[in-house]
Formats: structure tokens, C-alpha cells, sequence
């Protein structure tokens, strides 16, 4: 069987580095998508530079849309791991600049985008702060649906690592000390399971 050409966009994060670890692996060509800022974050260089050695091909950046239109071309299958997550480097938006790449590129078999998560179709009740990844996850699904781009959606519902250390409170990481807010409202019942 053909080995898949895979062009993985946030190759230094929590999911996207166990992607590109994933797809090397397993013998396929992959391409991490670069930013020319990673070079303020040492540890994310030095992950990339890891991958490099092991094989992974460094192209494009959103910066550069012709360079992100080379990139796309290059490749079968883009996966989108680029952060959704409010308090980090909230990049869901930019995933607009690779539709339209992926659209004028006109090759892509499959893509992946950002859905890491809970099913954004299924949270038009949700309160803010989360509502604003809802509500652009659904702005990229809407693009790549117009734009006609094969897709396949992920919705894993959460990852613990984001909940637990702060016990599902949204303006922090660490456990609060002295207050903990309860989202939601009395009447719905509903469980959590870590």
C-alpha cells in the first residue's frame, strides 16, 4: 500500500507533536507547517528540530499564502492541530487561510481541521468563555463546507489534561484556592468522569 503524504499544522503541540510522532512512525512523508516565530520558543525549536532529523520536511507558513499554497500541493492529507484552547495561543481562525489554500491547491484527498474536542454542532447553549471555540470551530466547518474540501470532523469530547490541574476553571491552569465557579445552571444534571 501507497504511503500517505501528510502535511500536519501545529506539529509542536499537545496533539500535534504525537501526530507528526505518529505519521513518521508509521513511514509516511510528513510536512510540518512551520512559523517563522517558533524560533522565540526554544523548546518548541528544539521538538521541531527533532522531527527534522527524523525525517519531517519543514514547509510553508500562514504568514506566506503562496508558501502555504506549495505546501498543500505537496501533499495528500492535511491535519489540523492548531490550539482552540481560549487561554493558550487561540489559533482556530487561522485555519481559514489553509482552506483557502487547500481550495486553490485543489489536491487535498482529506482534511482534518482543529475539532480536537467536544462537537461545536452540539454546543449552541454553551456559556462563554468556552462559546468563542464553539462558535469558530463552527465558522471554519462552514468554510470548508462551502469551499466543497473533503473533511472528516473529530470530536473526541475532552481531553483531561486541559480539566483536571484546574478543576475545569477557565481562567487559569492551576487549581483555584479560594473560589470555584460552577458553569451552568442548577437544573441540568450532568456528570464528569476523570
Amino acid at each position: 500500500m501507497a504511503k500517505t503524504r501528510v502535511l500536519i499544522v501545529g506539529g509542536t503541540g499537545y496533539i500535534g507533536k504525537r501526530l507528526v510522532k505518529t505519521s513518521l512512525a508509521e513511514g509516511h512523508r510528513t510536512f510540518i507547517l512551520r512559523r517563522p516565530e517558533i524560533g522565540l520558543d526554544i523548546d518548541k525549536l528544539q521538538v521541531l528540530l527533532e522531527f527534522k532529523r527524523q525525517g519531517a520536511e519543514l514547509e510553508g507558513s500562514f504568514s506566506d499564502h503562496l508558501s502555504l499554497v506549495e505546501a498543500v500541493k505537496k501533499v495528500d492529507v492535511v491535519i489540523c492541530a492548531i490550539s482552540g484552547v481560549h487561554f493558550r495561543s487561540h489559533n482556530l481562525l487561522l485555519q481559514r487561510k489553509l482552506v483557502d489554500a487547500i481550495k486553490e491547491a485543489g489536491n487535498v484527498k482529506r482534511f482534518l481541521p482543529s475539532e480536537f474536542g467536544v462537537d461545536p454542532a452540539q454546543m449552541e447553549h454553551a456559556l462563554a468563555p468556552g462559546r468563542v471555540t464553539f462558535d469558530e470551530k463552527m465558522t471554519v466547518r462552514k468554510a470548508i463546507e462551502e469551499a466543497k474540501i473533503p473533511h472528516t470532523y473529530i470530536s473526541a469530547n475532552c481531553f483531561a489534561g486541559y480539566f483536571v490541574g484546574n478543576l475545569s476553571q477557565m481562567e487559569t491552569l492551576l487549581p483555584p484556592k479560594h473560589k470555584l465557579s460552577i458553569y451552568g445552571v442548577e437544573n441540568v444534571k450532568g456528570s464528569n468522569t476523570y
